[in-house]
């Protein structure tokens, strides 16, 4: 892993971003957005230099360094985050968002913020939510239709205690791994597949390999950008005031990439003959969504989730 500086706080006009996706991904393309609008908006006083593809190392290792302020921004999975703040548990459970629409709406509100506010007292601000798409099985043995399909697949989580309870809910066993090591251990048989958005599943070539896409759309867990609390400090309330605001705005710009972008994955993953097919969500919904008492254990979370839930369509 690339050091930077031993991890000492460090701001200049210059601050840095890291992201593990590479750099034409739709979620480094919103950071860089973010970064001209920053340098925009405060005529040039500061800017950004993003440290994509993983160039720092894996979204733990960045995290920790971003929370000692040896990096400025950060975008990562809440799959991390889990484990620092519960809260980001929320938007992680599996099958709450019933659609695209659904969690853009949710995240777009108060709940939200309040979701991103809790970062702060471990030393991040929360600036703001990014899609990360619905993510369903691929894996190198065969369709699955069915949670009884799942069972005996060595399957790759992130890091996250939520993400192996859901895998181990339908009869699997979860592998946490970091992304950048599943092409290799799907090719090597040390597992038999993941599960993942259409973009990731594309760009990380990993349907070279899995030649097995089922859509269960378990989840739309969405990824965060967040500060360090470090270098926020070091900002005047005018330039904090500026980050938020330019953070929300590179959001719509985001979606627009994320959407063209699935779209531009869907057609290489068919082009490639990856067998793909649609899935009865109503029996892994059941058996996954029994998981939730698990992790929902304050009054504050299961508000946030009561109240998601009123969101949804036809729910008065």
């Amino acid at each position: 892993m690339l050091a930077l500086g031993g991890c000492k706080p460090r701001l200049s006009n210059l601050l840095t971003s890291a992201d593990t996706h590479v750099r034409d991904y739709p979620t480094v393309q919103a950071v860089e957005r973010f970064g001209k609008l920053l340098e925009e908006r405060t005529g040039g006083r500061l800017g950004l230099k993003i440290y994509s593809g993983g160039q720092l190392g894996n979204e733990r290792d960045t995290l920790e360094i971003t929370t000692f302020g040896g990096l400025d921004f950060n975008r990562v999975n809440l799959a991390p985050l889990n484990s620092i703040e519960p809260t980001t548990r929320v938007p992680s459970l599996p099958f709450l968002f019933e659609s695209t629409e659904h969690m853009r709406t949710s995240l777009d509100s108060e709940i939200g913020d309040e979701i991103l506010a809790t970062l702060e007292r471990h030393g991040l601000i929360g600036l703001c939510f990014y899609d990360s798409g619905a993510r369903s099985f691929y894996n190198t043995r065969g369709p699955i239709t069915s949670p009884e399909d799942m069972r005996g697949l060595k399957l790759r989580v992130p890091g996250s205690d939520l993400y192996v309870a859901m895998v181990k809910a339908l009869g699997a066993d979860a592998v946490p791994m970091p992304l950048d090591e599943v092409y290799q251990s799907l090719s090597q048989g040390v597992i038999d597949g993941a599960e993942n958005n259409w973009p990731s599943f594309d760009i990380g070539r990993h349907y070279e390999v899995a030649r097995y896409y089922s859509l269960t759309r378990h989840l739309l867990a969405p990824e965060a950008f967040v500060m360090s609390k470090i270098s926020w400090d070091k900002l005047s309330a005018e330039d904090q005031a500026v980050v938020r605001q330019s953070a929300k705005d590179s959001v719509p710009y985001l979606r627009t990439l994320w959407d063209a972008q699935v779209e531009k994955s869907m057609k290489v993953i068919e082009d490639a003959g990856v067998e793909v097919n649609e899935v009865d969500p109503a029996p892994f919904a059941e058996m996954m969504t029994d998981m939730w008492a698990d992790f929902i254990d304050t009054a504050e979370q299961q508000d946030l989730v009561d109240r998601i839930l009123a969101m949804r369509k036809g729910t008065s």
